[in-house]
């Protein structure tokens, strides 16, 4: 019992200590910039200090529990439906996972809120809200349909650049064409929706999906969902704006 605790408290050390390293560039930048370049006092350093250690904390325990839970949760529930051979149950928990792990991707949420008090200056809270969860809904239902590809694509054996290619060419046709206003909402909702929780989930699943189909290699197969994760909701945002306006 006591050596199963220590090893827990080893590796969320580790975990801390991983963490921290890779917090400390950006930690560094701004300090830099503050102290040596605007050479300006920190306002505030006591409750600054506090602050990043709570991100600190929080952002361990944050990927811990993910990696303890979902992340092989997800594998061997994939892993078992292939084993099963029920595609369509696969195609739909993949759905489920791609827009269920969106709606709870924070930097994606951060945002729609944004880019709703834009789309919106002066609306009271009600109607941004509203904006930004249509625009939440909507980047989350994007993903869920480019996880159902990703799946898709690994089940047939299609190599990954070719859905990736194919929603940028179609992007790009439609900026070209006719960009509608809130073309950068779409770019920056297409990257955030690929972010904290997102991109292990997704790399996870498509490894283990890879690994578990007869004939594919997790190198050359399983990797690439995270791009057209990205690239969804841009085409899918773009050609809602399109139509609505």
């Amino acid at each position: 019992m006591n050596r199963t605790a220590g090893t827990h408290a080893s590796g969320w050390g580790r975990m801390l200590l991983d963490n921290g390293r890779d917090l400390a560039p950006i930690v560094l930048v701004i300090v830099f910039f503050q102290l040596l370049i605007l050479r300006k006092p920190i306002i505030g350093l006591t409750e600054k200090l506090i602050g990043l250690s709570f991100v600190l904390i929080g952002l361990s325990l944050f990927l811990g529990g993910l990696s303890m839970s979902l992340f092989p949760l997800g594998e061997q529930l994939a892993t078992e439906f292939v084993r099963r051979g029920n595609r369509g149950l696969l195609l739909l928990f993949a759905f489920a996972i791609g827009f269920g792990s969106t709606v709870a991707e924070p930097a994606l949420i951060l945002v729609v809120e944004e880019a709703a008090t834009a789309m919106a200056p002066g609306g009271d809270r009600a109607d941004l809200m509203r904006i930004a969860l249509a625009l939440r809904w909507t980047t989350a239902v994007a993903v869920g349909l480019s996880l159902m590809l990703s799946c898709l694509r690994i089940l047939r054996g299609w190599p990954a650049w070719t859905p990736v290619a194919a929603v940028y060419a179609l992007a790009l046709l439609v900026i070209v064409l006719q960009p509608p206003a809130s073309a950068s909402i779409a770019f920056d909702a297409g990257a955030a929706a690929t972010s904290a929780i997102n991109v292990p989930l997704i790399a996870a699943l498509g490894i283990g999906l890879a690994t578990a189909v007869p004939g594919r290699t997790p190198l050359a197969d399983g990797f690439g969902a995270i791009a057209l994760a990205s690239a969804m909701p841009m085409i899918v945002l773009l050609l809602g704006s399109l139509v609505l306006s």
